[in-house]
């Protein structure tokens, strides 16, 4: 009898976590594909200044799909980081790494201004003050055909190392990276 009660206990229990359980961790491991998608030409972008662009990120869902950019050609006397095919265009995101708030370039001050929680950000989006763990998240970028194209996001480190995307509010200097490991299906592209 005391099996036979366990037995259904456990069966009952099976019932409501493994459903739960595979909800939960699921879309862990749905694989994101890489999407590239058109801005505008090389001359429509300065090195001195930030052009805000939208982009689908999801596509099939509207407008909740979509989020700005703030793009700009690389300068060379600022943008240090070796250059490669993906970094001829600095394409940042406007998502603050404090909790996720939108941010704002502001020309006048050359700085990006997070007014939820008073981040700050510099011109290359390192943080500049307030309670942000690291800089604003960037995009990929390539030329092809004649356009600019915006691709897969991914973090960076205060110096500006790449790294697999990570959610707001993760440091990524020191222990951070291991700390905070990205999704196993969202990697940064291969060979950067």
């Amino acid at each position: 009898m005391t099996g036979l009660a366990n037995g259904g206990g456990g069966v009952a229990v099976g019932m409501i976590a493994l459903p739960a359980l595979g909800f939960a961790l699921g879309p862990n491991f749905v694989k994101e594909e890489v999407r590239w998608e058109g801005v505008g030409t090389p001359q429509e972008f300065a090195n001195d200044t930030y052009v805000s662009r939208t982009i689908t990120i999801t596509p099939g869902v509207g407008e909740t799909g979509k989020t700005t950019v703030y793009l700009r050609a690389r300068n060379a006397d600022i943008d240090k980081e070796p250059l490669d095919e993906y970094n001829e265009f600095i394409a940042i995101s406007t998502r603050c790494m404090h909790l996720g708030c939108p941010v704002r370039f502001v020309d006048a001050s050359q700085r990006f201004i997070c007014p939820c929680h008073g981040g700050v950000y510099d011109f290359q989006g390192k943080v500049a003050g307030g309670p942000p763990v690291r800089p604003l998240d960037r995009f990929y970028t390539r030329i092809k055909d004649g356009v600019v194209e915006v691709g897969p996001r991914f973090s960076v480190n205060s110096e500006l190392d790449r790294f697999s995307p990570r959610d707001p509010a993760q440091d990524l200097d020191g222990i951070g990276q291991y700390l905070f490991p990205s999704r196993p299906t969202i990697r940064k592209l291969p060979g950067t």
